[in-house]
This record gives C-alpha cells, structure tokens and sequence, in this order.
C-alpha cells in the first residue's frame, strides 16, 4: 500500500517521496511500540486527512477501525491538529478515533525536506492506556530505544524498513550496544533463548559469544545501515531474525531537526535492536503439509494411470466382440472412465486445488475427436466462455455430465451424419454456473418425455447434476438439441469455486 495522491493536497515530489517514506517505515515502528501508528496530511483549511493508519501486530488494536481516508480537525483530533499548527511534539488524549477509550496520542510535525519551515504531515504512535504504563515500567535501557526508534521515523532514517515482517505479541527483543554487547532482552526473548540452550541472563555478554547467528546479523546491519532479516537454523530451531541500527539523533530545533538529522554527522549509532521469532513449529507443519500433498498428488497420478490403463483393457476387448451394441456400450465406458482420469490428472499437478472447467472441457472435446470419431468425420466441436475454477468434487461430477452429453448429442444428433458442430459454453452468472452443449442436428423427437429416459447416459447426466451438482438439466430444441445444466458454485464441504476472469 502506498500514500493515495488522491488524499493529498499538491505537494513537491521529494515531499510527497519523504511522506512515502514515513508510510513505509511506520508498521515495524508501530509494531515495536505496541500502539496504533498513523501519517497525516497538512492542514487544510483547518482539517488533516489521514494518510494511512496501520494497526500492531503486537497487541490488540487501539482503534477498532482503519482511519485511513478521514478528515479530522481540531474537534475531532486535537492533539494532531495542535502538532500541525504549534510546530513541535505534542501529547494528549485520542479524541475522535479513541471512540471513549483511554489511548495516549503523541504527534511529531513533520516538516518538507526542501523547504525545513514548512509543515507536509504528521505521525502520530497512538497507545492504550494499558500498554503505556507497561511501556512506563518496562527498562530504561529499551524505552531509550524506542524513543530513538520512533526519531528515526520521523527524520524517515530506518532504511530497509519496509522489507522487514511484522514483529508480533510472541517475537524477542534484545538490544546490543555499538561494541555488540547485550544490554536489554525482554521476556519472550530470554525464554527464546533458552530453548537453544542459554539458560542464564544473557545482559552484559557479547552477541559474538553466542553460537548463534545474531552476531552476524548484527555486523551486517552495522556496516550497511539498514534494516536486515534473515531465517537461519540455531541448534535445531528455525528462527527469523530482524535487525534494525538504532542511531542517536542530535539535538536541534524542531524546524531543522528533521532535515539536518539525515545529514548530521554528529548522529550516533547507539547500538542494534534485534528482534527474533522461532518458527519451528511453523516450518514443521509446513514440511509435514509439503509431505502430505506430494503423496495426494502421487495417488493421483497412480489413479490416473489406473484408469487410463483400465480405458485401454476395455478399448482391446471392444475390438475383440462383434456386437455393435456391445461395442458402443464398452466405448461409453471408455469415454467414462478417461473423463475421470482427466480430473485425477489435474489433481496430480502440484498446487491444483481448484480445477479450470474449460481446460477440462477442451481435453474431453479433444478426447472425443481422437477416439470416437473417424478419421474422416466433419463434425467440428467449439467451445466458448470463461476459465471457471471448481473445487475437485464439482469438476469431477462437472466433466462426466459434459461427457455424457457430449456422447449423446453424437449418438442422436448425428446418427445419420457425417458433419455438423457441437458447441459448448461456459457462462459464469456470479453465484451458480450455466453450461449448455448444442448441436445442430435434428433436435428431439416428438415423443420426447424428460420424465421417462430410456438413454443410460441421459440418466447418469441426470443424476450427476441432481445429487453431486444440486443443480437443474434440462434438454430443448433450439435449431438442434440443447442441453443446459445449472448449478450453484459449491460451498458445501468447505469447497467454494471462483472465477478466473479469461477470453474465451
């Protein structure tokens, strides 16, 4: 997400990159802050739009809504407004947004990097009452962090920041000063610890004593200045690790504070932030699920051979009888049996946890061309409409009615032909699905009663579409014989379908 031109007012561009800047770098410093952070526009004519509005991962939101979007003025938000127009760091209570709960608002103008005096927006770290007497009561040595952490923001100095993932309520913190020494480690990150073995205090011992990848994380992100993160393997555990360089602004007037800190050379980088997360457990489940779906697709794959090897049996002993009866009945079955196998094969790929109906319909029509019909055959199959993707139950029962239907249309439709077409189309209509298949033969008899069908495969069509589709067939004469199937996108089972918007 990035800053919508459409909620500022003109701006130079290296303003409106400096307010781009802020917005990409404020999730990890709202995360770390445990508190709502929030970019504001300038004031116009007395009113602030908010620019965007992230929530931590850390805590519980503050603020049940996104903000982002709104106008707010002195009535709404008054520490933001007093920030904008006083020109300095301000700290108050929420007004509008706390929506009547206790949240501690702190806003920093912030001020164009052409132009220092001129006032472009402002951020404000918005916390709960609760969490800023916990920041209150938490070590000094951290909340010193912090504070430089969220100057940082403000001067849009923590480079990198926006490649970083989100720092959540069961991740570590443990801070080191320049020379690589610990200073700080908060609950969850000595408990982290000791999972890998390092049962006392780790405060006052250097990163480069651990048998651990910190270290390194840590010289990286010294020498580069920027944010780093990186999932290494520490005696068996899987953790992430981000790395943020923690620099000590100078003090300056607020009007050039925020220009001249990018450049100072009396900054001072006071030390790194390290934040750490074991993932182990995330990374065995996902290993386990790799497992599993890898041998999903090999039964797949072996059914599909199954059926295929199944489909070819019954393809010799149809050359072998001399009933034509016979002979058509094993070849419906032929079709049958391969229509299925066409799922399993789709199902076999990796990933194939929905099923594009039109692919599935162009093999069957293909299918259809190359084993049924002679060589010699003018009969031509067109298929029309949207990719449509369905849940594996659907598309298997989807495939063998269009393969019934299919049969059927060339069974009657072109008993005595050699030439004709056969369409297919697919129609997406939002909530249920519409296929028609149509030809141009000579339509149904006159005698035709949709109650009493005596056609097998006009049966199985039929039940497949009733039962498996709860949908509706239905068969009308439309210069030819039309078959039209609806049926609803499946939501049963946990299964839903959804459309791939496709030309047909």
């Amino acid at each position: 997400m990035q800053v919508n031109d459409l909620l500022l007012p003109p701006l130079p561009d290296e303003d409106h990159r400096f307010l781009e800047r802020i917005r990409a770098q404020l999730g990890i410093v709202a995360d770390v802050s445990r508190a709502e952070g929030l970019l504001y526009g300038p004031l116009v004519r007395g009113r602030s739009t908010v620019l965007f509005h992230t929530h931590p991962h850390s805590v519980a939101p503050a603020y049940l809504k996104n903000y982002t979007g709104v106008q707010v003025g002195v009535n709404e938000m008054p520490v933001v407004v007093r920030a904008l127009t006083g020109r300095r760091r301000v700290r108050g209570q929420a007004g509008l947004f706390g929506d009547g709960a206790s949240v501690v608002v702190e806003a920093w103008p912030l001020f164009s990097p052409v132009e220092p005096g001129r006032v472009i927006g402002a951020v404000s770290i918005d916390t709960s009452l609760l969490e800023y007497e916990r920041l209150r009561r938490r070590n000094r040595v951290f909340r010193r962090a912090l504070r430089h952490l969220q100057g940082m923001l403000r001067a849009g100095l923590l480079e990198n920041a926006e490649s970083l993932s989100y720092f959540g309520e069961l991740d570590g913190l443990v801070f080191a000063d320049a020379e690589g020494v610990i200073r700080y480690t908060s609950g969850v990150a000595a408990s982290l610890y000791r999972r890998i073995g390092y049962l006392d205090p780790l405060v006052n011992r250097r990163l480069e004593q651990l048998a651990t990848h910190d270290g390194k994380l840590f010289r990286q992100a010294l020498n580069s200045g920027q944010c780093v993160e990186a999932e290494t393997e520490d005696r068996g555990r899987h953790w992430i690790r981000k790395a943020i360089p923690i620099f000590a602004l100078p003090p300056l007037p607020a009007r050039l504070w925020q220009t001249l800190a990018r450049r100072s050379p009396r900054r001072v980088l006071t030390g790194v932030l390290l934040i750490v997360r074991d993932v182990t457990e995330e990374r065995r489940q996902e290993q386990e699920l790799r497992v599993k779906n890898a041998m999903i697709q090999e039964i797949h794959h072996r059914v599909k051979n199954n059926l295929q090897t199944i489909a070819a049996l019954l393809r010799i002993q149809s050359r072998r009888v001399e009933s034509e009866a016979a002979v058509a009945a094993l070849q419906d079955a032929i079709q049958r049996i391969l229509s299925v196998a066409v799922i399993h094969e789709y199902l076999s790929a990796e990933g194939a946890w929905s099923i594009n109906i039109k692919e599935v319909c162009q093999r069957i029509l293909t299918q259809t061309r190359h084993s049924v019909l002679p060589p010699e055959s003018r009969i031509a199959f067109r298929l029309h409409g949207p990719a449509i993707w369905l849940p594996p139950r659907q598309a298997t029962a989807c495939a063998l009615v269009i393969n019934e239907l299919v049969q059927n249309a060339l069974e009657h439709g072109f008993a005595n032909r050699g030439e004709g077409t056969i369409t297919v189309n697919l129609t997406d209509e939002g909530d249920c699905i519409m296929i028609t298949i149509q030809d141009d033969g000579p339509g149904l008899p006159d005698d035709f009663d949709p109650a009493n069908l005596n056609s097998l495969g006009l049966q199985i069509a039929g039940t497949l579409v009733k039962e498996d589709l709860r949908g509706n067939l239905e068969l009308t004469n439309n210069h030819g014989t039309t078959a039209t199937i609806t049926f609803p996108k499946a939501t049963f089972g946990g299964e839903a379908g959804w459309n791939q918007n496709a030309s047909s």
